[in-house]
């Protein structure tokens, strides 16, 4: 008898060290571990050892359709704190629920919001650097950007905390650091004060038809079914990627407009033209989920046609978009401005080459970095264009 619970004793002692290895293994590497067996499964193993309390568990599932969760897909030990802050790769990991919060809200994606404003109310004619005007504009850009971008980003990571748990276990939802209910909050918290700050400016601005409010009620409405079943738009590649597009490009530009002069139908045709653009720089980032998307069955672009194909369609949209619109100031007796985004296009293209259709995943942040300024002064360039 005494020989049997030696013999137990041993083989216990011998799976806590082992769970004790795995546990400082994954202490160092913020990874979430699963282990995945052909017919069966550890649903949990604990260990009391040392007064600590380990927990392993692993789906049942066919080793031949799963690959085990890759280490390098962890940011790297002592992220930065600033892509935290701004909801970026490569984040520090964070406690401090403030600072959580803001990274569901992704500020990086704010500034092509607040430009659109910029260009809208550049479009209208009617923007005078006055104090009155320059509140009003600030206004509009914190609705656009923080409150209706902040909403749009976190209710998009709420959807897809299943993809993220594949792609990014470490953001703040899949990696636990944020609660439900804290991420509910939030989110209505974004946009009751988005739609909130649309009806304000729209008394302040003497409309009759409250513009803003419709502007800010359709945006946040596609930012729902863009993310949330049954619709979920991003599930089609084509339909998604525009709708992002318009979110980012008409709508901010619609609102910067309406807010000091009138939206007219040739206005929303070109922006609407420039929204193809936007779907060109939605693709950039479907790029980095690939095997995320493929798993959860959405047919992003890359995931449709192979990185290859969608490489090409990418930066056609961008490109193709931008010297249509050329065509179009050209045709429309306006060749200085002709001319000036085609000067903004050619740089666009050159980082193209030089680092997109490289390697999309890898050269990502430097394209965007590099290139996507180009893009944004050329939309303000067209915004001119307009207003004269």
């Amino acid at each position: 008898m005494t020989s049997i619970l030696n013999t137990v004793s041993s083989i216990l002692a011998s799976r806590v060290s082992s769970v004790d290895r795995v546990g400082a293994r994954s202490l160092r590497n913020p990874v979430s571990v699963e282990f995945t067996c052909q017919r069966s499964a550890w649903s949990t193993l604990d260990s009391e050892s040392s007064g600590r309390r380990f927990v392993v568990r692993a789906a049942e599932t066919d080793t031949d359709k799963v690959k085990s969760q890759a280490p390098d897909k962890a940011p790297a030990a002592g992220g930065s704190s600033i892509n935290q802050l701004l909801g970026i790769k490569g984040a520090a990991q964070e406690t401090n629920k403030w600072k959580i919060r803001l990274q569901l809200t992704k500020p990086v994606t704010w500034p092509p919001l607040v430009w659109g404003v910029v260009c809208g109310a550049a479009a209208s004619g009617n923007f005078h650097w006055t104090p009155e005007d320059v509140a009003k504009s600030i206004l509009c850009m914190m609705m656009s950007g923080p409150c209706l971008t902040g909403y749009t980003q976190t209710i998009n990571d709420w959807y897809d905390r299943e993809i993220d748990a594949i792609n990014e276990p470490y953001r703040p939802i899949p990696s636990g650091a944020i609660s439900e209910q804290e991420v509910i909050t939030q989110v209505w918290v974004l946009l009751l004060g988005g739609l909130g700050i649309a009806g304000v400016l729209d008394v302040w601005a003497g409309h009759t038809t409250p513009t803003l409010f419709y502007l800010a009620l359709g945006g946040s409405l596609l930012s729902y079914i863009y993310s949330a079943p049954p619709l979920k738009l991003k599930q089609n590649g084509w339909v998604g990627n525009f709708a992002l597009g318009a979110s980012y490009i008409s709508l901010p530009w619609w609102a910067g407009q309406a807010l000091f002069g009138t939206l007219t139908p040739d206005v929303v045709v070109l922006t609407l033209l420039y929204s193809i653009a936007g779907l060109g720089i939605a693709i950039v980032n479907d790029f980095k989920s690939v095997e995320g998307d493929r798993a959860m069955g959405l047919q992003s672009l890359p995931v449709a046609f192979g990185t290859e194909a969608a490489k090409w369609i990418c930066v056609s949209a961008i490109d193709v978009t931008q010297l249509s619109v050329a065509g179009y100031l050209l045709a429309s007796g306006k060749p200085y401005y002709a001319l000036a985004l085609l000067a903004l296009i050619i740089p666009q293209i050159v980082f193209q080459f030089k680092y997109f259709l490289k390697d999309p995943v890898k050269y990502d942040v430097k394209y965007q970095a590099s290139a996507q300024p180009f893009l944004v002064l050329g939309i303000f360039v067209t915004a001119l264009a307009s207003s004269h």
